[in-house]
């Protein structure tokens, strides 16, 4: 599609309806450490009515096989479902916003030349709150309105 990135990754799919939520959290965290390139978690009703989660995750393709053989080892899973999906993207750019609070970093994103986009990144916003002593939200609400104003964003 003219002005998106595209890229082709495998999502990785199984349904659990035998593992701890506390297992479930380290196992995400081992999946991101390994590469995956997001993972989440769906509440699902399985065979005989029993809750269950479903556990995703997105991957280069390289990647597939890392990714299977932590979630076979640290899982109850018997079974993946794999597939290769196209994604589209926005091309994406950091930039550096000044805030009464300090200097930020947000994300934009476009589609062509087009701003679509503007993210503030969240450890630049927790690092300044901390520094500046005030809440989150509101280094979050200050980067946004200065990126808005800085890139002309309505």
């Amino acid at each position: 599609m003219p002005g998106y990135e595209t890229d082709t990754v495998a999502r990785i799919e199984t349904n659990l309806d035998d593992i701890s939520p506390q297992v479930l959290g380290a196992v995400m965290q081992q999946l991101l450490a390994a590469g995956a390139l997001d993972v989440w978690f769906t509440p699902v009703q399985m065979k005989k009515s029993r809750p269950g989660t479903m556990l995703s995750t997105l991957c280069d393709e390289g990647a597939v096989e890392k990714i299977a053989d932590i979630i076979f080892s640290e899982t109850t899973a018997f079974g993946l479902r794999v597939e290769k999906i196209q994604r589209l993207k926005l091309t994406r750019r950091f930039e550096t916003v000044k805030t009464r609070h300090g200097e930020v970093t947000v994300k934009l994103g476009f589609k062509g030349d087009r701003l679509l986009q503007i993210a503030p990144e969240f450890a630049s916003c927790h690092a300044v709150a901390e520094r500046a002593g005030v809440p989150l939200r509101a280094v979050h609400s200050a980067a946004l309105e200065a990126a808005r104003t800085a890139f002309q964003v309505p």
